[in-house]
């Protein structure tokens, strides 16, 4: 009795997916959102970042990118919510230099090990810090805030971001420096810190630009200097450290994409696929560099990772020297 047609072409068909590697069973990835951990409060820089890229991203992926917030611990708290997260690739970290490299150094005790809990994806950007004091602190350089701090009673005090973070090791290294003991307080996130600045309960700040620049062009706060070897196209008057006689002072933060440690090489690949085009994009470059970011694409994965390593072997002996230490 012949074989009913339909019958025949599933047998054909299941015939054919026998002889078919055993990727092609899987679903395309992702298929369903993805979720983007920033571990800073809204507001700052890392929110400004990371909210632009993925937008981007989810763009390109096909599927939404889910923003949490999840500040604290300089970053780690956050942090600590992608290392313990299912290493599938759909959870990413909004990292950098202060959440990750710093936040490591200074603090002896991490609930993940920063070897292995994360996979690198790739990097998004840098920007040199900016030193910014309240109008009522009598200095418009560098030489004239060292004056200022070294003869106040009580001392002036300088906001951080969070215990662990790059601008808690800047402000140490400023203090360093200058030869000065500015006070230290900490806030959860750039945001809160900001605020108390323009507030004039804090006297003196180093952050990323971005979400200064609009504090600094209305005169809420007066931008002495930038800590980086070069100016910002977005503040071309404002000299840098070295022009201002302290080259030592150099703290540039950097942003980037992470996965929980051990997600498929082939998804961290994808999510570095759509960084990169993200990146490409005229107008999210724009954005980001108009934000006093410059725009550092890697090269791969792997490459990223080597970053990282060497970024952590350039600061430790600047935290050692710094005296930076959390419990």
């Amino acid at each position: 009795m012949p074989m009913p047609p339909l019958t025949r072409r599933a047998l054909l068909a299941l015939a054919v997916a026998a002889t078919l590697p055993a990727p092609a069973f899987a679903q395309a990835f992702p298929d369903r959102p993805l979720r983007l951990v920033i571990p800073w409060p809204p507001g700052g820089t890392n929110d400004i970042v990371g909210r632009l890229v993925s937008d981007g991203m989810a763009h390109r992926l096909g599927q939404p990118v889910v923003i949490e917030n999840r500040g604290g611990a300089g970053g780690a708290l956050g942090a600590e919510v992608v290392a313990k997260s299912t290493p599938d690739g759909y959870t990413m970290l909004l990292g950098g230099s202060g959440s990750l490299t710093i936040n490591q150094l200074v603090r002896k005790r991490l609930p993940y090990d920063p070897a292995t809990a994360f996979a690198p994806i790739g990097m998004i950007g840098s920007g040199a810090n900016v030193i910014v004091v309240h109008p009522s602190v009598p200095a418009t350089t560098l030489r004239e805030l060292q004056a200022v701090a070294r003869n106040a009673n009580p001392p002036l005090n300088y906001a951080s971001p969070g215990v662990g973070s790059t601008g808690h090791a800047a402000g140490a290294m400023i203090n360093q420096v200058l030869g000065v003991e500015m006070q230290h307080v900490p806030y959860r996130g750039t945001g809160p810190a900001m605020n108390d600045v323009v507030a004039g309960r804090i006297q003196v700040f180093t952050n990323a630009l971005a979400p200064m620049q609009s504090q600094i062009e209305a005169g809420t706060v007066r931008a002495l200097a930038i800590a980086g070897p070069r100016r910002n196209a977005a503040l071309p008057n404002l000299p840098t450290t070295g022009e201002a006689g302290f080259p030592d002072i150099q703290a540039a933060t950097w942003y980037a994409l992470f996965a929980t440690g051990g997600s498929p090489p082939d998804r961290v690949q994808r999510l570095f696929t759509a960084l990169a085009e993200t990146l490409a994009d005229p107008e999210v470059r724009g954005k980001l560099e108009g934000g006093g970011l410059d725009v550092e694409p890697s090269e791969s994965p792997a490459a990223f990772a080597r970053f990282v390593a060497e970024d952590a072997a350039r600061w430790e002996p600047v935290v050692r020297r710094a005296g930076v230490s959390v419990e």
